[in-house]
């Protein structure tokens, strides 16, 4: 129902701006079509928790990319596609990752369409990336996304920095493992029985704005949405029901990074509120990188994090009071190798997650990833990462590039 939604509002778009007027379309076109696909395998080393659970997870996933520019440049169409086939029914979806018209001229730019946009500083929790909503099945550490309905205007000045504008006229909602899957509550959770404290449910019409620039070394932006918050909120009753639904929320942010020889100073901080839940959060941290070390083009960086929720346990994040610590290393070989290894620990209890992601690329047209994620001493009192307790996994993936 969802891709028939959004598929008619792509098809306003396009018929508003009239992209099939022949008389439109200019005589020179440029093309580019790319197409991944990727064989992956997960594997959870530990017996499962709960009780229609697997250990082995097999999957492919394809993903389409064309794009065509004309007027120079200035005007472009371009299209995203992923499909997954998994093991678990909820983990095999497919979603338009992109598509979207723009146009820029002068000082503006302006998309229509379903676009991903990302803000944030931060390496361990993205806290003010707020506009599209997280593909909650297809990785743990929350970073992909679905595509998001909009209109964005940009004003790109040179004294005021830049101005982004969003209209977003329709909200998607957050799909999660199912059954059989893994990294799923105790009770499982059908996106559809979600509901909304908006009497307009999806439909309703968001906003949001936000303004950066930079003054020397320093970086900032400066963030505001309104409307249906991306995070559903979660109401668990003394018998450990689930019961959830999306708030309409307010929420401010801001960006900070700071350059100085080889650091990075890095905050990212929100205040959302809402009639159901008010909370402050913060993530603050810094990184060092030893650049090309003995002359081979090696660099090691070196991450430190505090991350802070004023929900606590039941932040849907499960970083409430952490630390996080890593190392970024890049080698800047032809194979792209990079290794990014780190751990999240709770400072209240003796919850922590270990994590590993590397890939290398092999030719031209194959790259190999693994990513593994290692739960230990997970404390009964973590109300969201004691579902997962037992869920530790290595992900193997191997992609082809056309």
């Amino acid at each position: 129902m969802n891709t028939i939604k959004i598929g008619v509002l792509v098809a306003l778009f396009t018929t508003h701006l009239g992209w099939a007027q022949e008389k439109d379309v200019p005589k020179k076109i440029n093309h580019d079509l790319e197409f991944e696909i990727e064989g992956e395998y997960r594997f959870f080393y530990d017996d499962a928790q709960f009780n229609g659970q697997k250990d082995h997870y097999p999957s492919i996933a394809f993903r389409p990319e064309y794009s065509l520019d004309w007027n120079k440049g200035y005007e472009s169409i371009n299209f995203t596609g992923f499909i997954r086939l998994d093991r678990d029914d909820e983990r095999t979806h497919g979603d338009i990752r992109e598509l979207y018209y723009q146009k820029a001229k002068n000082n503006w730019e302006l998309s229509v369409g379903l676009k991903k946009v990302f803000w944030g500083v931060i390496e361990s929790n993205h806290l003010v990336d707020i506009v599209n909503q997280t593909d909650a099945v297809e990785t743990f550490d929350g970073e992909e996304k679905l595509g998001q309905p909009m209109v964005q205007f940009s004003l790109i000045t040179n004294k005021l920095g830049t101005f982004d504008f969003f209209y977003l006229p329709f909200h998607r909602k957050r799909t999660f493992a199912g059954s059989e899957g893994r990294l799923r509550f105790g009770t499982v959770i059908d996106r559809d029985d979600l509901g909304y404290e908006s009497g307009a449910e999806e439909w309703r019409q968001d906003l949001a704005v936000r303004w950066k620039h930079y003054f020397g070394s320093v970086d900032i932006a400066l963030s505001h949405f309104y409307g249906n918050g991306r995070e559903p909120l979660f109401v668990f009753d003394p018998l450990g029901n689930i019961n959830a639904f999306y708030p309409v929320i307010n929420q401010t942010g801001l960006e900070l990074q700071i350059t100085h020889d080889a650091f990075l100073w890095k905050l990212e901080s929100i205040y959302r509120h809402a009639d159901a839940q008010d909370f402050f959060a913060l993530a603050a941290g810094v990184e060092y990188t030893f650049s090309n070390i003995d002359g081979n083009g090696l660099d090691i960086g070196i991450l430190g994090e505090y991350l802070y929720d004023e929900r606590d346990e039941l932040a849907l994040n499960a970083l409430q009071n952490d630390l996080f610590f890593g190392s970024r290393i890049a080698f800047n070989d032809t194979q792209d190798t990079s290794f990014l290894i780190g751990g999240i620990t709770n400072l209240k209890s003796s919850s922590t997650i270990f994590s590993l992601e590397a890939s290398r690329r092999f030719g031209s047209t194959w790259t190999a990833e693994v990513e593994a994620r290692i739960f230990s001493n997970i404390d009964d009192t973590e109300l969201i990462l004691s579902n997962f307790r037992d869920d530790s996994f290595l992900r193997i993936s191997i992609s082809k590039f056309f």
